[in-house]
């Protein structure tokens, strides 16, 4: 099922005769997507869920409003007879970038809408949670009905990452630098080693999403890509190569940049990742679990693809495309160290093991993709189709998830995308060479 197929039909009335095995997996699955964002909030105070780090980012409060919105703009208001809007301001407050919705509040002032307050929006939350309830119970569920929900799933997923990312990033900037979750210090006692290579034959392979289960469309349609004979580094860079990077002048040196990275780089005084900070006897970082030393064994993150692409053409390499990171990805397990093994932040790779590991989880991996369309690919029909086609300008391709991508959520084909000036994400890196 893709996003392409979530297009409503229309208002849907026809009783519930009874219910369904997979009706009601959906539906535990989505009280259970629902109940996460709320656990995943409650460490914060209210104060802490009305501001707005900056223009990328959303308070917390925003998040909550925005995918319970969404629910009530394109289930509930379709599938379930008789529904009434909790509150029709509520449009304009949380819609974010459907334009054939409605005006909006400007994104980068979300922060300015104390009102409706925190709690009204929790209360807001559980109204609409009331209703699908409801609707799961009383209706019998059209496919697009179905479809839709398995899409708001996912879509609420999305934005569980983005809460923890925008806490980060509001955090950083407090004076008492609060941890998110309070933790020990230290870092990791065994350094990942050296990196090694593997290698992978060229030829024409398909990418793209051919299977079964939910995938948003810009995942496909499937194709084919020539890809050339490359090999692929078996983990991600760390903090100690980005380290020995600084050192020898990376954020110095004209030569190793694009023209776009180097003017970002002078304009913003740019020294090293987000989040860093120079300190007697090494660096420090902030992150969701307070201000500590940075693990040199961890993989870098909170960086731009500038200053990915910067480090690997220090390092005499290169990124991989998308489709080489998923040939790489081929025949590996979809695991890793993501937002389940509540780590909330990236770990080092495993010194004793073989072959590619972090291909999931800790960090996403930019690679050397513009994101664009697939041959044949078409957005949906209606608003739902604004959800990724008209971001296909001026971004780059990210595999993989975090430390903060939800359980479950990602696989092999999916694409993140992001501006490569933006790295407020836990954006990271694999080095990738010719053969």
């Amino acid at each position: 099922m893709s996003i392409s197929e979530a297009v409503p039909a229309g208002p849907q009335t026809q009783a519930k005769d009874q219910t369904t095995p997979e009706n009601d997996q959906l539906f535990r699955r989505l009280m259970e997507t629902r109940r996460v964002s709320l656990d995943l909030a409650a460490p914060l105070s209210d104060e802490d869920q009305v501001v707005q780090a900056n223009p990328d980012a959303s308070p917390t409060k925003w998040h909550l409003a925005h995918i319970t919105w969404f629910f009530e703009a394109f289930v509930l208001r379709s599938f379930l007879p008789g529904y009434r809007v909790y509150d029709e301001k509520f449009e304009y407050c949380f819609n974010s970038y459907y334009d054939t919705v409605g005006e909006r509040q400007p994104r980068d002032k979300r922060g300015l809408m104390t009102r409706p307050s925190a709690a009204e929006v929790r209360s807001y939350r559980a109204y609409v949670d009331e209703a699908l309830e409801r609707m799961f119970t009383d209706v019998d569920l059209s496919d697009e009905a179905l479809a839709l929900v398995e899409l708001g799933i996912n879509h609420e997923q999305q934005h569980q990452e983005l809460l923890l990312t925008d806490i980060l990033a509001l955090f950083s900037d407090e004076p008492l630098k609060p941890a998110y979750r309070e933790a020990k210090m230290g870092v990791a006692a065994d350094a990942p080693g050296e990196l090694t290579w593997t290698s992978f034959d060229g030829g024409i392979h398909e990418f793209g999403h051919g299977g079964d289960g939910f995938f948003y469309d810009n995942e496909g349609p499937r194709h084919e890509e020539l890809i050339r004979p490359f090999k692929l580094a078996n983990r991600c860079i760390t903090n100690k190569e980005w380290i020995a990077f600084i050192e020898d002048g990376g954020y110095e040196t004209s030569t190793l940049w694009l023209s776009d990275g180097w003017s970002r780089v002078s304009r913003k005084g740019w020294k090293g990742p987000l989040y860093w900070d120079e300190a007697e006897g090494g660096f420090m970082q902030m992150t969701l679990l307070g201000y500590r030393p940075v693990d040199p064994a961890a993989p870098v993150t909170h960086i731009s693809f500038f200053e990915a692409d910067a480090f690997a053409r220090w390092a005499g390499k290169r990124l991989p495309s998308e489709f080489e990171w998923e040939l790489a990805a081929e025949d590996l397990p979809v695991k890793g160290r993501t937002l389940g093994a509540d780590h909330l932040r990236p770990m080092p790779a495993d010194p004793k093991a073989n072959g590619l590991q972090q291909m999931y989880g800790d960090v996403w991996e930019w690679t050397a993709s513009a994101y664009l369309p697939y041959p044949g690919f078409k957005p949906a029909v209606g608003a739902v189709g604004e959800y990724n086609g008209k971001f296909m300008c001026n971004q780059f391709v990210l595999k993989g998830g975090s430390c903060a991508t939800p359980e479950g959520h990602i696989r092999k084909t999916y694409r993140n995308f992001f501006y490569p000036f933006q790295r407020w994400q836990f954006t990271g890196l694999r080095l990738a060479a010719d053969i």
